[in-house]
């Protein structure tokens, strides 16, 4: 009997709960409906009607990735989207099914807002509401930037769901609730780039550069945008920045490192490599800004912007990484060469020769593609004794630090101190570049007796025919007879910030 009268004030309870709750939402509603908006009447039913199908959205994402024009922005679209196709499963999938609420009676809502189609489904949860949660949400974890720009929008979704009668109050913050949820799940199983860690070793004595006093940048004047140089003085005055010619770079970082606390630099990767063997040299820190066709040094690090290099000069927020070096063998004579990203022998120098080749023609990336064809079709052998065994090689690749993903040349680095270096081999043979572009196709690439991948950290290459040319970081050079390729531990101070935006 006891349980039976506890069972039965715990119904009373609820049904109190749910009374009180439905009285408020239709207070809301009603106070909603019965109030002039100014405004709004002409905006909110079709922003309503706009966010249908997610296509409000989809179309916010391709402004966001066409317009910011940088790999946050792309990374903070796509983020957006996922989040809203998590959000969308969830809602019509359980949401829709678990509570089966009547829509509101449009009795008191001004026949001017209301919906020409009316919907259709269940009331609970507001669908519109959690679409816009979870892409406003995704966009914001990647880009505060974008967040801002979006969120207004958002909101005024989820509040015409309202204005125009189609949801109660309550429909469209369960809804919401249920975005936010969905976009946190998509992070908790890929990490936004501010959550990934350090690249490197945390520095504490690099020195904190208030307006930039004491940098000198050096400008690579046919690298990247143009806009880079007026940015980096608008951003730190106090910097000495000098544009020059390809020519002249040498010249003008030795000049740059004689008198500067720091040395910044704005080119791609080849120029960034020449000023980080001095900086290195010198002992100084060194900031890059991305201003180069290519910049994966930079984006490795965390760097997208040129204002993540300023926050982090001023702040005096640096990290340590390795340099990879390649320098001859016992005997040879010719100093030592260093790498921030990738070395490689085989048919990679071929492809960048044909690249820079075409490219003042056509411009970087159709060239890219015709150097790559023509590679992918030839078989290029080169033949090469390593680690004590000769064998014929298509490409040898060896990154600085572990590249994640699969392939001779694959993806991205998370640890650029790791004292590794990441090794491919493409072995020789017949066609091995289709092969191998076939294997990976076919999602096989680990199986495929031509590619094979081991971490090392140090690699003896020799007998190599004279006129082979080795690639570094986008630059060609004549290989040695005899190679050793290693690393210099913890050789370089990197600005950069400790916390990314």
């Amino acid at each position: 009997m006891a349980d039976l009268h506890r069972q039965s004030a715990g119904a009373r309870g609820n049904s109190g709960v749910r009374a009180l709750l439905s009285s408020w939402d239709r207070l809301v509603f009603t106070g909603v409906a019965s109030r002039e908006w100014p405004g709004a009447e002409p905006v909110l039913p079709g922003l309503s009607r706009s966010a249908n199908h997610g296509l409000l959205w989809f179309g916010a994402a391709a402004g966001i990735a066409v317009l910011g024009r940088d790999a946050r922005s792309r990374r903070a679209a796509a983020r957006g989207v996922a989040s809203l196709a998590v959000a969308s499963a969830v809602i019509n999938t359980v949401g829709k099914r678990s509570v089966r609420r009547a829509r509101p009676l449009l009795d008191v809502v001004p026949a001017i807002r209301q919906l020409k189609r009316q919907p259709f489904t269940t009331s609970f949860p507001s669908g519109h509401a959690a679409s816009a949660a979870a892409f406003a949400t995704g966009v914001a974890l990647e880009s505060k930037g974008w967040g801002a720009v979006v969120a207004p929008v958002a909101a005024s979704v989820a509040f015409s769901r309202v204005y125009t009668g189609v949801h109660y109050p309550s429909d469209v913050l369960a809804g919401a609730a249920l975005g936010v949820g969905a976009a946190l799940a998509v992070r908790g199983a890929v990490p936004t780039r501010a959550q990934l860690p350090a690249p490197g070793r945390p520095r504490e004595h690099a020195p904190a550069l208030r307006g930039g006093e004491g940098l000198v940048v050096v400008v690579n004047r046919e690298s990247g945008s143009a806009d880079c140089a007026p940015a980096v003085r608008t951003a730190l005055p106090l910097a000495e920045v000098v544009e020059c010619a390809p020519d002249e770079l040498p010249v003008e970082l030795a000049k740059a490192a004689g008198s500067a606390r720091a040395l910044g630099i704005v080119g791609g990767d080849g120029t960034v490599n020449l000023a980080a063997s001095i900086a290195a040299t010198r002992g100084l820190p060194l900031a890059v800004f991305p201003g180069g066709t290519l910049n994966h040094f930079a984006y490795d690090l965390g760097i997208e912007a040129i204002v993540d290099t300023c926050r982090a000069v001023e702040a005096g927020e640096a990290v340590g990484v390795d340099l990879g070096r390649f320098r001859p063998g016992p005997g040879g004579r010719s100093e030592p060469g260093y790498f921030l990203n990738t070395f490689s022998l085989g048919v990679y120098p071929e492809l960048v020769r044909i690249r820079e080749r075409w490219s003042p023609r056509i411009g970087s990336w159709p060239a890219g593609i015709l150097a790559a064809g023509r590679v992918l079709r030839g078989e290029h052998p080169l033949v090469a004794e390593v680690e004590g065994r000769r064998r014929p090689m298509w490409l040898l690749f060896a990154g600085n630090g572990v590249y994640k993903g699969v392939g001779p040349t694959p993806g991205h680095r998370h640890n650029l101190a790791d004292g590794l270096l990441d090794i491919r081999v493409v072995h020789g043979g017949r066609l091995p570049g289709l092969r191998l572009l076939g294997a990976a196709l076919a999602g096989k690439l680990n199986r495929s007796p031509v590619h094979a991948a081991r971490r090392l950290r140090r690699l003896r290459i020799g007998g190599i025919a004279p006129g082979t040319l080795l690639a570094y970081d986008g630059e060609v050079a004549e290989a040695p007879a005899d190679l050793v390729v290693d690393k210099v531990l913890d050789a370089l101070t990197v600005y950069r910030p400790q916390r990314l935006l």
